[in-house]
């Protein structure tokens, strides 16, 4: 790891552990990713900090539909338009869903910078 993640905006965080993914999450596998995001989101909200709020939200928006998945369900449907055969996927699925997650996860911290500037 070539930097510490004390004193990165949340952006540069994600990115950094998008980076070094193996570093956060034992193999990689989307379900890690899934569930440490959860637990970033869960320690966030217990310590005052705005964790994920909104990010469910913000995907339902992006991709103007719904559906009953939560936020990891919105992911793979943005990042597999087509649609996909099980709940499980395969490994070159996993790996564009996780791509397409951070991408998103970037773009909904920049929109949350952004109104949290304005609204200052």
């Amino acid at each position: 790891m070539t930097a510490s993640p004390v004193g990165m905006s949340e952006r540069e965080y994600f990115a950094h552990v998008a980076k070094w993914l193996g570093m956060f999450v034992v193999g990689s596998r989307l379900t890690g990713v899934e569930g440490f995001l959860d637990g970033y989101d869960q320690h966030a909200l217990r310590h005052g900090g705005p964790g994920l709020s909104g990010w469910r939200e913000w995907l339902v928006t992006r991709r103007g539909q719904d559906c009953d998945h939560g936020w990891p369900g919105q992911v793979r449907h943005i990042a597999l338009p087509d649609g996909w055969e099980q709940w499980e996927l395969t490994l070159e699925e996993e790996a564009k869903v996780i791509q397409v997650l951070f991408t998103l996860l970037d773009e909904f911290l920049t929109a949350r910078e952004a109104s949290d500037t304005r609204g200052s």
